[in-house]
């Protein structure tokens, strides 16, 4: 009996957490996610900045969508990376924040998750592959610390609560 109520809570988290995190993030001018986005984007590629292995992107736009957050931003690379609203992107990813998350710490393959249509790849197919490797290159450990132990924990519990349910209900 608990084991069943403790998966139909993990269900629960699982499919409206994001939806209840979405609706306050609405309420938030785009120029302060952008200003927040950049700052993190910045962050996270500091390495791949530095070495020049993202003059591919200049004056070039990739659109990520974060389905259920209903989070949707262009980026593009002038010396840093920046980020925009709405424009005329190249090519766009999008996926819910799950699989994004799962990315993100390492623990899923984007190959993966576009075969299982958890993540979508649509426009330049070429620049698209270039993107995809280059946030392979990351190095999970280069990341500043606070970053890198954020991403893992959530990353952590996300699976931990996929695991509660999926449980069988013995």
């Amino acid at each position: 009996m608990q084991r069943r109520v403790l998966a139909n809570m993990a269900k629960h988290l699982l499919q409206y957490g994001p939806k209840v995190i979405a609706k306050p993030l609405n309420f938030v001018p785009f120029s302060i996610k952008a200003q927040l986005i950049e700052r993190i984007l910045n962050l996270l590629m500091a390495e791949q900045i530095q070495d020049g292995e993202l003059d591919f992107l200049q004056a070039r736009w990739v659109k990520i969508t974060v389905t259920d957050l209903e989070l949707s931003f262009e980026v593009s690379f002038d010396e840093r990376l920046i980020v925009r609203e709405n424009g005329e992107a190249e090519v766009s990813f999008s996926g819910c924040s799950q699989a994004l998350l799962l990315i993100a710490a390492g623990k899923e393959d984007p190959d993966t998750l576009f075969f299982q249509r958890r993540l979508a790849i649509e426009g330049d197919t070429e620049l698209g592959l270039e993107v995809k490797n280059l946030l392979l290159s990351i190095e999970f450990d280069t990341m500043p610390v606070f970053m890198r132990q954020s991403i893992t924990q959530a990353a952590d519990m996300l699976t931990q609560l996929q695991r509660q349910a999926n449980m069988p209900w013995a």
